[in-house]
């Protein structure tokens, strides 16, 4: 019974960890799409490129410390 309980939680783990993979790639590709837009429908490249950036490492580094 032991080993049952310890693999529910190992797997409980791995369906964490893919659920937080899964949305930071939603969040990323929706970023990715709103500077793509800004900088070329709405001609401003230089903002789109810092949102781009500033909001991939807000993204890396808020997933980082999520637990």
């Amino acid at each position: 019974m032991a080993e049952h309980q310890h693999d529910f939680r190992a797997h409980a783990a791995t369906f964490a960890a893919f659920n937080k993979l899964v949305l930071f790639t939603i969040l990323w590709v929706v970023l990715l799409l709103a500077a793509m837009a800004l900088g070329l429908v709405g001609n401003l490249p230089v903002i789109a490129t810092l949102l781009g950036l500033g909001g991939t490492f807000v993204l890396l580094v808020a997933f980082a410390i999520m637990e």
